[in-house]
């Protein structure tokens, strides 16, 4: 316990204080988010504060790799991550094409998913689904959309920070895994500057690398039994359902995919009235809802799917309501 609080403090100390020099370096460099048509800020803020996340996280992970901590197939697969951190810090300065964002990204998926030894079968009881060749480009793909949707849906002050340290909150909760506990204190050391209102941004090399390790922890729990992918994807919900509603419905409306839009659920609440605060703090209500249906499809496994439903049901609930606030035209 002791270790475990020196290194979530140091990691903390380190996160926070490489945010205040990295905003500073960001308004020197003017490297500023500057507002556009899909933006919910108004005013230039600097961004790239990610980097401190992705400085302290590795160190963290890295010290706890040396004290026997975690496990090797673990630190690997995370350490993939670098090569699309390094990718996204560079899109973050100079706008890379998109085609070299998604090969990298392809490119780290499939390094981690080699360390992980691929994706074990999914299980419903005596019911298990298997196969190498089909799940290990499913798991590939699953891993770049992944990374793809946290970026879409970091848009808001600290709507990426407080989703992805209550998504590691309750994978630690499950799986007592202390990488999880290193995750939180690395995203609030940042959060510290980027809770509403926003001192800086975190960029796409924040948003793509919280994505990863989110994802990276998902494939590696399910594959030790831990927590069923199942149970992850019900934890990550909040995001991937919004991403992948709203992408379907552009797509069934005809329009430009490429093209930026403010369309998102969280962007259409912001545009009701609410603030970026009271529109995190309701998405932490309302992953608190899940986390307690995961928690308990957990200990009574033959609840999961009623579990999923109620799950889905309450997130497009929850859009239908902000449809009729602010229509999806």
């Amino acid at each position: 316990m002791n270790r475990t609080i020196l290194i979530a403090s140091s990691v903390f100390i380190i996160s926070y204080v490489l945010t205040f020099l990295f905003r500073n370096l960001a308004i020197r460099r003017k490297v500023l988010d500057i507002p556009n048509e899909r933006s919910s800020h108004s005013l230039p803020t600097p961004k790239g504060g990610g980097v401190a996340i992705v400085l302290s996280w590795y160190f963290g992970i890295s010290i706890l790799f040396a004290l026997h901590l975690i496990s090797g197939d673990l630190y690997y697969a995370l350490m993939s991550g670098i090569l699309l951190a390094v990718v996204s810090l560079i899109d973050d300065l100079i706008n890379l094409k998109p085609y070299i964002r998604l090969i990298f990204q392809i490119f780290s998926a499939a390094i981690a998913l080699f360390f992980l030894k691929g994706f074990s079968p999914i299980t419903f009881s005596e019911f298990g689904i298997s196969s190498l060749v089909l799940f290990s480009p499913i798991a590939i793909i699953g891993i770049v959309w992944f990374v793809n949707l946290f970026n879409f849906l970091d848009g808001i002050d600290g709507y990426a920070s407080l989703e992805s340290s209550t998504v590691a909150m309750a994978l630690y909760f499950l799986t007592g895994n202390i990488a999880c506990v290193v995750l939180i204190f690395c995203i609030l050391g940042f959060l510290s500057w980027n809770w509403p209102k926003a001192k800086i941004f975190m960029g796409d090399v924040g948003s793509t690398q919280l994505g990863f390790i989110l994802v990276v922890f998902g494939i590696y729990f399910h594959n030790k039994v831990e927590v069923s992918i199942i149970h992850w994807v019900m934890l990550t919900s909040l995001f991937w359902f919004d991403a992948t509603l709203t992408l379907f419905r552009r797509w069934r409306n005809g329009e430009k995919l490429t093209q930026a839009h403010k369309k998102h659920a969280y962007q259409r609440i912001v545009q009701s009235g609410f603030s970026h605060q009271k529109t995190i703090i309701m998405s932490f209500i309302i992953n608190i809802i899940i986390i307690g249906l995961v928690f308990i499809s957990k200990t009574y496994m033959y609840l999961l799917i009623p579990a999923f439903i109620i799950n889905m049901l309450l997130l497009y609930g929850v859009t239908k309501v902000i449809d009729k606030k602010v229509p999806f035209k």
